[in-house]
């Protein structure tokens, strides 16, 4: 198949690539570089995913089986618009337009079937609003003019590469034989999907039947509390971990944030609770996922490998600590 991936050099975009290129298919990815580093024969085309026109000069005249719409842009955000506008220059010239959402786009809220009413277009989060509103956009294209559309929404995704700090947040305080902070009772939920397993999700609805018009939510069964999660870190990495409870209304009193300068949960990791119920996906794509456990331990040994580690400045962590320990 003749694919373009769009946002193809990091994480997600690069494991699909090269899943993608094992398989054979005829590869494109679309980035604002005008190279990359995923071999000579994923072709290149250059362009800000954020500024159609660059993108209907990168796309116009070109045709594909199927494109994975995964670029983000964490600094300025990526509007409905953008995504809007690449679907509808490829209108006529795609067969499958896959977009990768996320489980934010509900807001907020626990154990959500994909039918559940995304967040308002008024959402204060940026991130949520723009994924939902994307979406939005994306199913009127495919109502009014048939553009065949899929959307995919994940939860937090983690695994080998990734380039949040996230996972590499814990491992980096285990091997420093440090403390490890839990945000209130510990018992806020969090789900995850591995990296492969999203991807593995992606190439399924490359042929799968009726699944235009459609979105799965792609992720691990059942979600973990926070407790279990830095347990789970904990046993990956094979080193006992101490933890040490915080209430949240102290954290952010000392100036903590979940996206950090001052950080204390790994990036964006301490938010309100989203939940999904993934049946969907196992029933139609035949969807398995990895379990965390397992997931975990490939990711660390990733970790141990190539992670290159830089000296953190643990003062803020300190002084919770320190706090903590003299209200205990």
């Amino acid at each position: 198949m003749k694919i373009l991936v769009i946002g193809g050099t990091l994480f997600i975009g690069r494991r699909l690539v090269q899943t993608l290129a094992k398989q054979g298919h005829e590869l494109t990815v679309l980035h604002r570089r005008n190279q990359h580093d995923l071999g000579r024969k994923v072709a290149n085309l250059q362009a800000d995913r954020n500024d159609l026109q660059q993108m209907q000069g990168a796309l116009k005249g070109k045709s594909f089986d199927v494109v994975y719409d995964l670029a983000y842009d964490w600094e300025r955000g990526t509007t409905a618009e953008a995504v809007h506008g690449a679907a509808s220059i490829l209108n006529g010239n795609v067969g499958r337009y896959v977009f990768m959402s996320s489980a934010a786009a509900y807001g907020d809220g626990l154990n959500h079937h994909e039918g559940d009413a995304l967040a308002p277009e008024a959402h204060p989060n940026i991130y949520m609003r723009n994924k939902a509103c994307s979406e939005r956009a994306l199913f009127r294209l495919h109502q009014r003019h048939g553009i065949p559309v899929v959307t995919l929404r994940p939860p937090f995704v983690y695994g080998p590469g990734n380039p949040m700090y996230r996972e590499q947040f814990f491992w980096d305080r285990l091997r420093d034989k440090r403390p490890l902070i839990l945000p209130g009772d510990g018992r806020r939920l969090m789900q995850f999907v591995y990296v492969n397993d999203l991807v593995e999700a992606c190439v399924r609805v490359l042929n799968a039947p009726n699944v235009c018009g459609h979105a799965f939510n792609i992720a691990n069964p059942r979600p973990l509390t926070q407790l279990e999660v830095v347990e789970a870190f904990a046993e990956a990495a094979g080193k006992p971990g101490e933890v040490v409870r915080v209430p949240r209304e102290r954290i952010v009193r000392a100036g903590g944030h979940p996206m950090g300068p001052q950080l204390y949960f790994g990036v964006y990791f301490d938010v309100p609770p989203i939940t999904t119920i993934i049946s969907k996906a196992q029933r139609v794509l035949g969807f398995k996922p990895t379990s965390f456990s397992d997931g975990l331990k490939e990711t660390y040994r990733w970790y141990l490998r190539h992670f290159k580690r830089v000296p953190q400045d643990y003062r803020f962590e300190d002084s919770l600590l320190g706090q903590a320990r003299l209200a205990s």
